[in-house]
């Protein structure tokens, strides 16, 4: 379980941040590093000593320019969060994740991507919308500021306890599962089929959009597609796109009133 767990960074500042990660990270059993833009350098001399033994993790840490592409090919996507939102999505302390977590990972390809922001500034809302759920850590509301690494080693405590409390479970069946689940990428070009339809039919005014697709994103996330439903639910609006580009038939004139006299 924890194989399938990737951590990622976006915008990490301080390559020491980032050693600090990776020995969390270590520590936890789970080696899967990926970082989105980072606003420095990741490997110096900085980040292999706070590592102390994990730099093989910076090495070889994945580095993506945007989250889509850190998790394209994730099946459940968790963000740290420490504020409210406008619009309420999922919410999950690290426990009740690290409990969620062996349902999720029975699925074949089952990879679950656990996403911290920016040291200054977490993760922006737009971020947050490509989540499934997120995860808040119930720190002193008095003092509730976390470093980094800090907050990943918190949640992936959890999640090592969770895999440990998995091993010591009588032997049986594994609960595992050949029903793929839609992957992140699969989602991310299933919503932009979807406001792209909504548009043409005018059910949906990007100029107005309020939090229409937001609120559909947030929909279609909690109800966890496998990619087989994914496919049917494009068709849908494939089907959709070709009967709003159909013109309905032009009405042929009525020519079998009285006609006027020509002489």
């Amino acid at each position: 379980m924890l194989e399938r767990l990737r951590t990622v960074l976006i915008g990490t500042s301080h390559p020491g941040n980032i050693g600090g990660v990776a020995r969390a990270m270590h520590n936890m059993g789970l080696s899967d590093l990926g970082l989105v833009a980072p606003r420095g350098e990741i490997i110096t001399q900085e980040s292999i000593s706070r590592a102390s033994g994990a730099d093989h993790l910076l090495h070889n840490a994945r580095v993506s320019q945007t989250l889509d592409e850190a998790v394209a090919d994730c099946t459940f996507v968790v963000g740290a969060s420490a504020r409210s939102r406008t619009l309420p999505w999922p919410m999950l302390s690290p426990r009740e994740l690290a409990h969620r977590l062996p349902e999720e990972c029975r699925h074949d390809n089952a990879r679950v991507a656990l996403v911290f922001g920016r040291e200054d500034s977490g993760l922006t809302n737009e971020e947050l919308h490509r989540c499934h759920a997120h995860v808040h850590i119930p720190t002193n509301a008095d003092f509730s500021s976390l470093n980094l690494a800090a907050a990943v080693q918190v949640v992936t405590y959890e999640c090592r306890m969770a895999w440990l409390e998995q091993q010591a479970a009588p032997a049986g069946a594994d609960g595992t599962s050949d029903e793929r689940l839609a992957s992140h990428a699969d989602l991310e070009r299933y919503f932009t089929h979807l406001e792209h339809t909504l548009t043409t039919i005018e059910f949906h005014d990007p100029d107005k959009p309020r939090q229409l697709m937001a609120r559909l994103r947030r929909l279609y996330m909690r109800a966890r597609p496998e990619q087989i439903e994914l496919n049917i639910l494009r068709g849908i609006l494939t089907a959709t796109d070709k009967a709003a580009t159909i013109k309905p038939p032009r009405r042929r004139a009525d020519n079998s009133g009285p006609r006027t006299p020509t002489h």
